[in-house]
């Protein structure tokens, strides 16, 4: 939890210069608050030794046609993922993924007027659901995108490209 006041840079490139920019936004609530607000200030652009800006790309499927899918169907989907996790590799933007355990393997928390409830299996029933993911470094969202419409689970599912903050 960020203090009271404290800024948090964050910067993003601006379309047809190429130049990037800093913004310091601040928690307009302090306790437990993620509403951001433009600070009163804006800093002057930073020198950076990278231009990357990382992504989460989250990989979501109809869970049960993925478990009822045949022999020969998940060695073709699992093939296209190794695949495609070598060429993230070999073009240096991979930082990081995983594929989950199934969302009934899942436990869910709550804390509501001071205690805690646990919950055994995922938070909501969905038509789809997160089955893995992989972090990328790469240029710009452009380039994300491009990224993602390779994955295989962009066929089969969806992919939601995310940009993180940077702590």
């Amino acid at each position: 939890m960020a203090p009271v006041g404290y800024a948090h840079p964050v910067g993003h490139v601006e379309a047809g210069t190429g130049r990037r920019r800093i913004f310091f936004l601040r928690c307009r609530i302090a306790a437990l608050s993620r509403v951001m607000a433009v600070a009163a200030h804006d800093a002057s652009p930073q020198p950076t030794t990278e231009d990357a800006m990382k992504y989460m790309l989250l990989i979501y499927r109809n869970e049960a046609e993925m478990l009822g899918a045949g022999k020969a169907e998940v060695e073709q989907t699992m093939g296209a993922y190794m695949a495609y996790t070598e060429a993230l590799k070999k073009a240096g933007i991979l930082t990081g993924g995983d594929r989950l355990q199934p969302a009934t393997s899942a436990t869910t928390v709550r804390v509501a007027g001071g205690k805690s409830k646990v919950l055994d299996g995922p938070y909501a029933e969905t038509k789809e659901q997160l089955g893995g993911y992989y972090l990328i470094d790469v240029p710009d969202l452009d380039a994300a995108l491009s990224w993602a419409a390779r994955c295989p689970g962009a066929g089969l599912g969806t992919i939601e490209v995310r940009p993180l903050w940077v702590m």
